[in-house]
């Protein structure tokens, strides 16, 4: 990302506005979406072998349903509504996990009902803890679809439940206690042959089979600290498990072959197998930053290629698919006409090309070449930018894609570089060339995307824009900075030319160099691109996207530059992140080059971080799945500007026409850019500079300097010219909520 200056940064500073974490739906695998029921919480809907039922589990007091029951749902009922619901448990104590036999005509589920006819007490919250009950009343009974209980197939202590059938029907799944801990166990159809499937200490439940009967997949919390084992035995000493921490894992129907799929964290749940039994579709909050946040997630069957498939709602949870494949049926949140309402809904299953999911092997593949030491920070100039160069048209030689102009993917060009970063006068500096590098994508389409990213860096400082000092002959591999964007576009380059679609828009995958030094390749790419490509109607610029922060917060600038921008980013937003959403095409990166031509535009960025033009911008801290889910969120966006009828660019008011006040001494800061009104927020802090001597620190909030009240960056600017070398003022500032003084000598 741009620096020459401080004070260039500050020009370019971002206009930040409220954050946004509306979640709306951008559903490309369910289609014809219905809602079933109308009321109370509905759950667990398995549909029949021949696809016209359903079994589900109802509690809803308004409808005297005091806990859950039993019901049965006729999908040849267009109606959908709740009065499809029929029945079929005994009404009595609490029941669960209902599931169909092979003949249709009976279902298997688990019930209180024989010790006692009255529901029994969900447990308590303990310690904060989030507590599901393991009743060790429940045993698995066998009804008819009038309700009568035709064989009582469990009859030992402890709980036996979450019951399923093997396709081939011959095997029944279930979760038991009766070895002393939640395994997971089968038996033959008729309830005979019983044998423990798996042993490891931990709630292992809600198995289901694949397709072919020989796997089964299932959630599973396994404690390892000796904490998380005693919290685990203790609470399952009350009948009772924390769902907090789960993972899915598969085995073979014997138990052998036990692999975990996810290694994503916090609650992974509900799995069943897709009909090609190669992908697993579960629910997970593992993305969440806040609150109450369940979406459906698909993921290969080898842990790979995870996939967001729900955006809408906070919960979506328990998806089955249609014997014929062609169905999903879950359950969810959405449409609630009353709060912590849950309803069934149906819909159309669309399977969608694998080849558009970014891939992370593939993110870090490029990044670990760019970020290397033997490409020594690929200044703009160098030998090592002409390596890169060379590599980046090999991957765009590979993916078949056409040269942006003529025979050559290389535009080469010209300018001055001020190795003096405090030099002001025109045309000043040295003699310096530089390459882009830009493929074409032809679809034979009447209008163009422009993605692009810039592919240069530092090198060893010898242009003078590192925030390390004394850093001259250091390599600056810019890892984030920014061979995170330049993964991401051959990333969406391999996806949008070797997907099945043709789309309706060009693409041009646009990597250029001399960024650093002030958005040369850009600028020189901008010049011309509309004698060449009359029709461009936006530019997406993905600079700095690799360190996505635990709080999952991404900025996203130029959603002012046309009309539906900003509700095409809101729509596409991947689930648990936090937007903060900039209105101006005006901003420290290359995208400014293409606003400055009336072209809309986006751009996508993660934050600068301690490491920021530093030496220690490595691999190794790169976000992976940070950069891998946003790549794929550019590319739903993408997607969706494509299908715009018209893309109007609109001019957006920013204060980078403010002019800048002239300075003399600098506190030795990195800001972070937001504009967020409380004081200037402190990024990192440069070594032996007057901020770090007098003890301020990353994290810190500048709220006053000398007389100075800072607010934003440009009262920070206007405060520092009023100081001249050797000044000594009182610097106040936030830390932690506690207010602090310290004096800094300029």
């Amino acid at each position: 990302m741009l620096t020459q200056s401080l004070y260039k940064k500050f020009v370019f500073t971002f206009l930040l506005s409220a954050v946004f974490t509306i979640s709306l739906a951008q559903e490309k695998h369910l289609k014809n979406i219905q809602k079933l029921t109308n009321g109370g919480d509905n759950a667990e809907a398995y549909f029949s072998p021949n696809s016209k039922l359903l079994t589900l589990q109802v509690s809803n007091p308004k409808a005297n349903i005091p806990c859950d029951q039993i019901y049965l749902y006729d999908l040849q009922n267009k109606t959908y509504s709740s009065d499809n619901l029929k029945l079929i448990s005994t009404g009595k104590g609490r029941t669960t996990c209902s599931y169909f036999m092979p003949d249709g005509k009976h279902i298997l589920y688990a019930s209180t009902h024989a010790a006692s006819s009255e529901c029994p007490a969900p447990p308590k919250s303990k310690d904060g803890k989030y507590l599901w009950a393991v009743y060790p009343e429940f045993d698995i009974y066998m009804a008819d679809l009038n309700g009568k209980i035709v064989k009582q197939l469990t009859n030992s202590p402890g709980y036996d439940a979450e019951a399923v059938v093997s396709p081939d029907g011959k095997k029944i799944a279930f979760t038991s206690s009766r070895s002393g801990d939640l395994e997971l166990w089968t038996m033959d159809i008729d309830g005979t042959n019983l044998k423990q499937i798996t042993n490891g200490l931990g709630y292992d439940g809600g198995s289901f089979f694949s397709h072919d009967s020989k796997k089964l997949v299932f959630r599973s919390s396994r404690p390892k600290t000796e904490k998380e084992i005693a919290d685990y035995k203790a609470l399952l000493n009350e009948n009772v498990v924390a769902p907090t921490e789960m993972e899915i894992y598969t085995c073979n129907v014997d138990g052998t072959n036990l692999k975990q799929i996810t290694n994503l964290g916090k609650a992974n749940w509900a799995p069943f197998f897709h009909p090609s039994d190669k992908k697993i579709i579960f629910s997970s909050n593992h993305h969440s930053t806040r609150g109450y946040d369940f979406q459906l997630y698909m993921i290969d069957s080898n842990g790979e290629n995870l996939e967001q498939i729900t955006y809408e709602s906070e919960f979506n949870a328990f998806p089955m698919f249609s014997p014929d494949g062609k169905k999903l049926v879950f359950s969810s949140n959405r449409q609630q006409s009353a709060a912590r309402e849950t309803n069934v809904f149906i819909a159309d299953w669309i399977d969608t090309d694998a080849t558009e999911i970014a891939k992370t092997a593939n993110l870090k593949k490029n990044i670990s070449f760019l970020a290397s030491d033997d490409l020594k920070g690929r200044l703009t100039g160098s030998k090592e930018e002409t390596v890169a160069a060379n590599y980046l048209v090999k991957q765009f030689k590979s993916l078949n894609l056409k040269p942006y102009d003529g025979a050559s993917y290389i535009q080469d060009f010209s300018y001055k570089v001020k190795l003096n970063p405090h030099d002001t006068i025109a045309n000043s500096g040295v003699n310096n060339t530089g390459k882009n590098v830009i493929a074409f994508l032809d679809n034979k389409a009447n209008k163009t995307i422009v993605i692009g990213a810039h592919y240069d860096h530092l090198g060893l400082n010898e242009h003078n824009n590192s925030s390390k000092v004394n850093s001259v002959g250091d390599i600056h591999n810019g890892a984030d900075d920014n061979a995170s964007g330049v993964s991401g576009i051959l990333e969406l380059a391999r996806m949008y030319s070797q997907n099945k679609t043709i789309e309706n828009v060009n693409y041009i995958f646009a990597l250029f160099s001399g960024e650093e030094d002030g958005l040369i390749g850009s600028k020189h790419m901008a010049e011309t691109l509309k004698n060449k490509y009359p029709n461009v109607i936006s530019m997406i610029n993905m600079d700095m996207i690799g360190r996505l922060n635990d709080k999952k917060e991404l900025t996203v600038g130029g959603i002012g530059t046309s009309p539906e921008f900003k509700n095409l980013v809101e729509k596409n937003k991947p689930a648990g992140f936090n937007l903060t959403l900039d209105e101006s095409g005006i901003g420290p990166s290359d995208h400014t080059s293409f606003y400055l031509k009336d072209i809309p535009v986006l751009f996508f960025f993660t934050g600068t971080h301690t490491d920021y033009h530093k030496p220690s911008d490595d691999e190794d801290k790169i976000n992976y799945t940070g950069t891998k889910n946003i790549v794929d969120y550019v590319f739903r966006v993408c997607n969706s500007i494509a299908n715009l009828d018209k893309v109007e660019f609109v001019k957006t008011k920013s204060n980078t026409t403010k002019k800048g006040a002239k300075y003399k001494v600098s506190l030795g800061i990195m800001p972070d850019y937001t504009d967020t009104g409380d004081g200037l927020h402190v990024d990192g802090v440069t070594d032996d500079r007057p901020a770090q001597k007098a003890g301020i620190e990353a994290g810190d909030v500048i709220i006053k300097i000398g007389t100075c009240e800072i607010k934003e960056v440009y009262g920070y600017m206007e405060c520092l010219a009023k100081l001249n070398s050797g000044d000594e003022v009182p610097v106040t500032f936030i830390r932690n909520g506690e207010r602090k003084t310290v004096t800094v000598k300029f």
